[in-house]
């Protein structure tokens, strides 16, 4: 039987265990693009820990989600979401942070998440790093695609933005992670 992961708001309590789960999703998505310094620094998980516990000790607000996906206790997956910063897609949702472990990409726990965060009837954007073929092929099969924007992003990468237009639901048979 497969265990069905059970996502859910975070807590502050969650900081240790997302900044884990944040530091080996990029091990595991970034190889080759971000330097293996960073990616292997055995700081990284306790920095990010302290990230997400200073926005964890924060209110959220009614227009930004943070959620986690649990399987057995052990969490395997963030995503996060607001409004969008992009001053050319007025009233936007923005996908700001979204990994789940390797172990369950092909899962659908990524389109779980995804969902969990934005409503698929409103306008949404994100930044995805370019080339990234995985997440990209992901984002196109949930509506998404680029737009022709791109900037600069860390370790001299680029990222492409792409847009989701309002309405958009899933078709029978789509693959969804």
């Amino acid at each position: 039987m497969i265990p069905i992961a059970l996502i859910r708001p975070a807590r502050a309590s969650d900081a240790a265990a997302i900044g884990a789960v944040h530091a080996r999703a990029w091990q595991e998505t970034y190889r080759g693009d971000v330097p293996d310094a960073v990616l292997d620094d055995p700081e990284e998980p306790r920095r990010r820990a302290d990230m997400w516990g200073k926005m964890l000790s924060r209110p959220i607000g009614s227009d930004r989600f943070l959620n986690v996906a649990e399987i057995a206790g052990t969490m395997v997956g963030i995503a996060m979401s607001g409004p969008a910063e992009e001053p050319d897609v007025p009233g936007a949702s923005e996908l700001k942070v979204l990994y789940v472990l390797a172990e369950q990409h092909g899962t659908g726990l990524g389109a779980r998440l995804l969902n969990s965060v934005l409503d698929p009837d409103s306008l949404a954007v994100l930044w995805v790093l370019d080339p990234n073929p995985r997440a990209q092929r992901f984002y196109r099969k949930h509506g998404f695609v680029p737009d022709g924007a791109a900037q600069a992003w860390e370790y001299d990468t680029r990222e492409i933005r792409m847009v989701r237009a309002g309405k958009w639901h899933p078709r029978p048979g789509d693959v969804t992670a």
